[in-house]
């Protein structure tokens, strides 16, 4: 009850402000080192070990909240178990012209066209740097200029950049907001960029005596035989998995659609997301590591997508209204249900209900 009502007061005290300058209060509140959660829900049972990564619990911040890596640790501290920073291009950039992002209530939803706004890789390195050999995972998700002139070159230099500091790395080619970003996925052009990152994390590995983890992050909007392809990629260059999805151009049933061009989040996106995600498991295989993000706001959601075939979860809209305990909170659900269930460890759910989401057709 009182998770509920802080729930509530915290998300009305947001919504008296523009999306964007609430989501500065947000961050700020963050690095103020104020507490969100009372304590955080530990339960060696929610704990994931895969691809060389292990993590305390399977709840994740998707790229997009801390996009300059400017509140990693206290992420990690209100509950989640890992934290993804980005994305982050090699050059600051503004991003698309204000108003940019709309919140959708009645439908638990938001649409944005942010653009890759961020504060480019020095202002991202320097804060990594600065957190270096505290504990938990921080991924990096990397994406290129709007205006650059070598895409590709763009992701290598992130992956060079920031090699040492990342806990793993997210290729981001599924933005809706960057004029032909998603063309990347198109076989011949993924092919190239896959390459060229696979040849420079060889040489990183080993200059620098490591492995980092690389996953492709690829958008909801894809055809069967486009997922074929890109699967086919992955595995023919060696990276380690895939995180499905990013923001759908789709608009499938909203109560309050604006009109507004971007990419949409949140609970409508969630069947879609699912369903690829459940799609690119059966291809991909049951080594490499997914992640399922789109549309995750409940534990219900979050088993569901692991259930699906995700080892692990990734949210960022039900943070917008839900407020950053949603990790906790969910997190202690999830312990009620491997109580009622009986199952000894989360690890026991990934993937038994795979075939049944992808059986179902990815919606038109």
């Amino acid at each position: 009850m009182l998770s509920h009502l802080a729930e509530t007061a915290g998300r009305w005290l947001a919504f008296r402000f523009e999306p964007e300058t609430a989501h500065r209060l947000a961050i700020r509140t963050l690095k103020s080192g104020a507490p969100v959660v009372r304590s955080v829900h530990r339960d060696p049972r929610l704990s994931v070990s895969v691809n060389g990564l292990t993590v305390p619990n399977p709840l994740g911040v998707a790229a997009g909240f801390d996009k300059n890596a400017e509140v990693p640790d206290a992420l990690l501290a209100a509950g989640f178990g890992f934290a993804e920073i980005g994305t982050v291009t090699p050059l600051p950039q503004s991003g698309n012209p204000k108003p940019r992002v709309f919140r959708l209530p009645e439908d638990r939803a938001v649409i944005n066209r942010l653009g890759f706004n961020n504060e480019g890789h020095a202002a991202a390195l320097a804060r990594l740097q600065a957190r270096n050999g505290r504990p938990g995972l921080v991924g990096v998700n990397i994406g290129a200029n709007k205006d650059s002139g070598d895409r590709a070159g763009d992701y290598v230099s992130g992956l060079e950049r920031f090699y040492g500091l990342a806990s793993y790395f997210t290729v981001n080619i599924s933005s809706p907001n960057t004029p032909g970003l998603r063309d990347l996925q198109g076989r011949a052009q993924l092919a190239e960029l896959l390459s060229r990152i696979a040849e420079k994390r060889a040489e990183l590995s080993e200059t620098q005596s490591r492995i980092v983890p690389v996953l492709l992050k690829v958008a909801p909007d894809i055809t069967e035989e486009g997922l074929d392809d890109i699967v086919a990629e992955v595995l023919a260059h060696g990276l380690d998995g895939m995180i499905v999805s990013n923001t759908t151009l789709a608009r499938p049933g909203l109560r309050s659609d604006p009109g507004e061009a971007g990419g949409l989040s949140g609970r409508p996106l969630f069947e879609r997301s699912t369903i690829v995600l459940a799609k690119t498991r059966e291809r991909i295989g049951g080594e490499a590591l997914l992640i399922g993000a789109g549309g995750v706001d409940t534990a219900q959601s979050a088993l569901a997508k692991i259930e699906a075939g995700a080892d692990l979860v990734q949210l960022y809209t039900g943070m917008i209204y839900r407020g950053p305990g949603i990790a906790n909170a969910i997190n202690q659900e999830l312990s009620e249900v491997l109580d009622k269930t009986g199952a000894p460890s989360i690890n026991d759910l990934i993937g038994t209900k795979t075939e049944d989401w992808a059986a179902k057709p990815i919606p038109a």
